[in-house]
């Protein structure tokens, strides 16, 4: 829809995870370090934590693209599964034939990381959305864990949940497991100058020619709805561009991003509390004006 108007490639604020897209801002990088160091090291389960929309499916694309060709990896995008379906699923990543039992399929897997992990490397089980794993599925998990070699695990796993997921491992049916995370990583909310950093980013990768696309108070309008989260400046930004486009102008101002925020369920919380605070200062600054009134001389 305006592609043409801003001069633009592509689309620069898509919710898709892009990697082309990657803004190499301080927690990503360092939680893509904690990932890259654990792996490195052998170790059986590493944990990424982050908000909804922080940026963890982006990462573990990262993270898909850095072991391909190098690694064997197996990717579990749904990770609502009891053992079996899990079981299934890995065994499906490593090549084995659906047509094995279900009762096989602990054995036939294991033969199958011994054997990869024989040519040179363990096998990294990514699970996206581990907040969903039941706990029978994640006890399986760890039982997986302990296989190893005299030289180390045939099995490395890596989490990438919501901060739920710390919530269920806090409790004592899961302590085993919570003990066997050797490396874990929360991403942090973007800050403010993070979050121009990030959306200027975009803009530019996407080819913008116009300078600083946001006005400064459109800027920290967006970083307050959004609360620092990627997802919802995305949302909020392309919603920004679309307005700017209808009246014909390459400057994106705070009221593009107020109309966008009024037109977006997830900032609903903050558009009620932000009424709240003007409508509590309107009324102290009434009651003030009356008190200034009525005591005068």
């Amino acid at each position: 829809m305006y592609l043409q108007h801003f001069g633009l490639r592509e689309l620069p604020f898509t919710l898709t995870p892009n990697t082309q897209f990657f803004c190499d801002l301080p927690g990503h990088r360092e939680a893509l370090n904690v990932l890259l160091v654990a792996l490195a090291g052998g170790e059986g389960f590493i944990k990424i934590t982050g908000e909804v929309g922080s940026g963890k499916t982006l990462l573990c694309r990262l993270l898909l693209n850095s072991l391909h060709g190098k690694q064997p990896y197996a990717y579990v995008a749904n990770a609502n599964l009891e053992p079996p379906a899990l079981q299934r699923a890995l065994a499906s990543e490593l090549g084995l034939p659906d047509t094995l039992a279900t009762a096989e399929l602990p054995r036939a897997i294991e033969r199958q990381l011994l054997a990869l992990a024989r040519a040179g490397h363990p096998v990294v089980l990514i699970i996206d959305e581990a907040q969903a794993l039941p706990d029978s599925s994640l006890e399986s998990l760890r039982l997986f864990t302990n296989l190893e070699t005299e030289r180390g695990k045939l099995l490395q796993v890596v989490l990438f949940g919501q901060p739920e997921l710390d919530t269920r491992l806090a409790r004592p049916q899961l302590r085993q497991l919570r003990q066997r995370i050797a490396f874990s990583y929360c991403l942090p909310r973007l800050s403010l100058r993070q979050s121009n950093r990030y959306l200027q980013h975009r803009l530019d990768h996407a080819g913008w020619q116009h300078g600083r696309g946001f006005s400064r108070p459109a800027q920290a309008a967006l970083h307050f709805f959004a609360v620092g989260t990627p997802r919802v400046l995305n949302l909020l930004s392309h919603k920004c561009l679309m307005l700017a486009y209808a009246g014909q102008r390459y400057r994106l101002r705070l009221r593009d991003v107020l109309h966008a925020a009024s037109d977006t369920e997830a900032t609903r919380p903050l558009q009620r509390a932000l009424r709240q605070c003007l409508l509590l200062a309107a009324g102290l600054l009434s009651a003030g004006l009356a008190l200034a009134f009525w005591t005068q001389p």
